[in-house]
């Protein structure tokens, strides 16, 4: 089974977002006043602590959904480009009433400082009557509790005891604002849940195999593989461009049993052209969740060209340092198609096309892709394990030095002011991104084209060709210097030329591995200075 399930529904504005904020003790949820701005389901496993610590720590999955009722805020009915976002509507109910469905236990929150309003009661009744999704299984009754919301103080206690009146027993209260009763409220709700006890069989639903980050430019097709990955609805699908704003986290066991988890982000447009701070929210949870993924998807509309957009989604993603895979989707609606000479193109056509447009991601594979068939879905996610496997493989440090001198020998450096580059020690200090430190005795010599070489005889000769690697330059001098600084090395340990891999015992360090230690805890722009 999995683990229990908390849904938290209410009208717009009462808090949800940030409950679910409070419960989960992370900027997850985006919080504005603007009504609508939640729109798919939020769902994230959280740890509940036992109430003194007395007790095992239970965990949760925490959904949050839209605001029932209200979907749209007022004289914003319509985007920029004048796309209705009141068809919206039915898919918000759709995501509330699968979220009420799929529940073991309803939080229905209501703003206390606002009293129950003729919303709140069409709410509370649908949930009566089930209504808005099914609170029955197996026979049982989902239990629902109302969440009294923004209890800033002790004198709005007595305002949300009224809402016992709904029918749904003593409420809850907190305030996210103030924390006001927070620990109360958590403890209740611990006490609320039923111990989860996995056997052997179950699934841990915190536990995944990979995290796939998918990114790209507005209506790529984004939430479309999400939800083919998912076998369900589990985002809303729409024509309407800017749908998404939060990075929804969507679990899913491959029939393999591999585990992933799929984050679906909000498409991203130039910034000049945002329309409000929602959308600066959503593009701060998009590059979280490029920071938080093991592989990214970058998608791709096969339809258009490459865009401004395309390539500030790409820097971004060359920044992170993680592997990425560019995805082609909608290929299935461009294959075949002529260009301005006449002449079909071809997946080689495209993936010339690519690395031009796309040069900084020249190492990154290529996969044509059309989401809403599955085609190719299956393969591009196979594609990202081994990916993610590349980056965390290590090479000895022993074989690392074999290596770059034999590179090293075929083509020299070029000198500067009669001093020729030298390499003393080469080290891979760090998985994903495979980070490679080199000592050298001017760090000037290796920069530019001498680097790039270095990098292409890497990725040719290491188990490296498809994932960013870090390649970190430092003096023999500077790392000398910081190593007596540090006391592990004296000054008649130094050898002359080089620093040889067999004395790193001798230098104080405990074989290789705590010299890669060493030098991976150092900043990568460590100026370090010793007094004479």
């Amino acid at each position: 089974m999995p683990v229990p399930r908390i849904a938290i529904v209410g009208r717009p504005n009462v808090g949800k977002s940030s409950l679910l904020n409070l419960i989960a003790k992370a900027r997850l949820a985006i919080v504005d006043p603007t009504p609508g701005v939640t729109r798919d389901r939020l769902s994230v496993v959280v740890t509940l602590e036992a109430p003194g610590g007395q007790g095992p720590e239970k965990p949760v999955e925490l959904t949050d959904t839209g605001g029932f009722g209200v979907y749209v805020a007022e004289g914003g009915r319509y985007d920029d480009v004048g796309a209705d976002l009141a068809t919206l509507t039915h898919d918000i109910e759709h995501q509330i009433g699968e979220a009420v469905s799929g529940a073991d236990l309803i939080l229905f929150a209501i703003d206390v400082q606002a009293g129950i309003t003729p919303q709140d009661l069409e709410i509370a009744k649908m949930l009566r009557e089930q209504k808005l999704g099914s609170r029955e299984r197996s026979g049982k009754l989902i239990p629902v509790r109302v969440m009294a919301t923004k209890v800033d103080g002790p004198s709005w206690e007595t305002h949300a005891y009224e809402l016992a009146g709904l029918g749904f027993g003593e409420p809850l209260m907190c305030s996210a604002k103030s924390k006001y009763m927070r620990r109360q409220m958590l403890d209740e709700l611990y006490e609320l849940i039923e111990l989860w006890r996995p056997n052997e069989h179950d699934p841990d639903e915190a536990v995944t195999d990979l995290k796939l980050a998918i990114v790209g430019k507005r209506n790529s097709g984004k939430s479309t593989l999400v939800n083919t990955l998912a076998g369900a609805e589990r985002v809303i699908v729409s024509e309407i461009a800017g749908t998404t704003r939060d990075a929804i986290d969507v679990r899913v066991t491959l029939p393999d049993g591999r585990r992933v988890t799929a984050i679906d982000t909000a498409g991203v447009r130039r910034k000049k052209s945002f329309q409000d701070q929602i959308e600066w929210y959503a593009f701060d949870r998009a590059q979280r969740a490029i920071e938080r993924a093991d592989v990214i998807l970058l998608l791709i509309d096969a339809e258009a060209t490459i865009s401004q957009v395309d390539e500030q989604i790409a820097a971004i993603v060359i920044e992170s340092s993680k592997p990425v895979i560019v995805v082609v989707n909608k290929w299935d609606l461009a294959e075949g198609r002529k260009n301005d000479k006449g002449r079909v193109v071809t997946p080689a056509d495209y993936e010339t096309y690519i690395r031009k447009e796309l040069n900084g991601l020249s190492f990154a594979p290529i996969a044509f892709m059309a989401a809403r068939d599955g085609f190719n879905v299956r393969e591009v996610v196979d594609l990202a394990f081994e990916l993610h496997a590349q980056a965390g493989e290590r090479v000895p440090t022993g074989e690392m030095n074999r290596l770059v001198r034999d590179i090293i020998e075929r083509h020299h450096p070029a000198s500067i002011g009669g001093k020729h580059g030298r390499v003393y020690f080469t080290s891979q200090v760090k998985t994903n991104p495979p980070t490679i430190v080199m000592i050298v005795n001017r760090t000037e010599i290796f920069s530019g084209a001498y680097e790039r070489y270095l990098m292409n005889r890497l990725r040719e000769e290491l188990p490296f060709g498809e994932v960013p690697i870090r390649l970190i330059f430092r003096s023999r001098k500077r790392a000398e210097l910081a190593m007596l600084k540090a006391g592990k090395l004296r000054r008649s340990d130094i050898k002359e030329g080089r620093l040889h891999e067999t004395d790193a015992e001798s230098q104080g360090f405990a074989g290789d591995a705590d010299l890669e230690k060493w030098l991976a805890d150092l900043p990568d722009d460590a100026e370090v200075y010793f007094d004479e």
